[in-house]
């Protein structure tokens, strides 16, 4: 145990006093911005392609101060739209006009006629009937089973006699009551006397 807790000890002061080497390259990034004067230059290119009804063409020089150019592109109705233009210290600065006359040419359909495909000469297949003879079929020939009833004897019994019951029948005297007798109520009928109402 006291050997594990040295060792512990051991590896955390070696570990504190741990330098990196000093050997090892340093570096230092250093960036160092360059500039370049303005260069003058020029171009110019003119493209025309008649299945897209394309017509451009542009042209620019500079001479690190000025920039200017000019660009010249046809448009669908028909004008040409022309654009001079100048960029400086002070700012761009275009030029537009436009040459020719805007042209709507009224929508015509074109008129679309649907092939004609002539009707496919050809024979329908003629199938012949199938030259076969239905199978004959004979019936089976079953002999009838040969059986004979079975014969059951009547049953012999006699039927049971019953001899009639020998009883009498039991006879109730008359019972002896007398109807009781109740005396007539004994009351006077209440004699009734008319109001007497005051007149006024």
């Amino acid at each position: 145990m006291k050997f594990i807790v040295l060792a512990a000890v051991l590896a955390v002061a070696a570990a504190n006093s741990y330098k990196a080497a000093e050997y090892a390259p340093k570096y230092e990034a250093k960036y160092e911005e360059v500039t370049y004067a303005p260069q003058p230059y020029s171009f110019g290119y003119d493209v025309q392609d008649k299945e897209s009804y394309t017509d451009f063409d542009h042209s620019e020089k500079a001479d690190g101060k000025v920039t200017s150019g000019s660009y010249r592109v046809a448009l669908p109705d028909g004008r040409t739209q022309i654009v001079n233009y100048k960029a400086d210290e002070n700012g761009y600065t275009a030029d537009v006009k436009f040459e020719g006359e805007a042209q709507y040419p009224e929508y015509k359909p074109t008129e679309y006629k649907a092939a004609a495909y002539p009707a496919p000469a050809y024979k329908a297949p003629a199938y012949p009937a199938p030259a076969y003879k239905a199978p004959e079929y004979k019936a089976p020939a079953y002999k009838a089973p040969e059986y004979k009833a079975p014969s059951y004897p009547a049953p012999a019994y006699k039927a049971p006699s019953y001899p009639a019951p020998a009883y009498k029948a039991p006879s109730y005297p008359a019972p002896a009551y007398k109807a009781p007798s109740y005396p007539s109520p004994s009351y006077s009928a209440p004699v009734y006397k008319a109001p007497a109402y005051p007149k006024y």
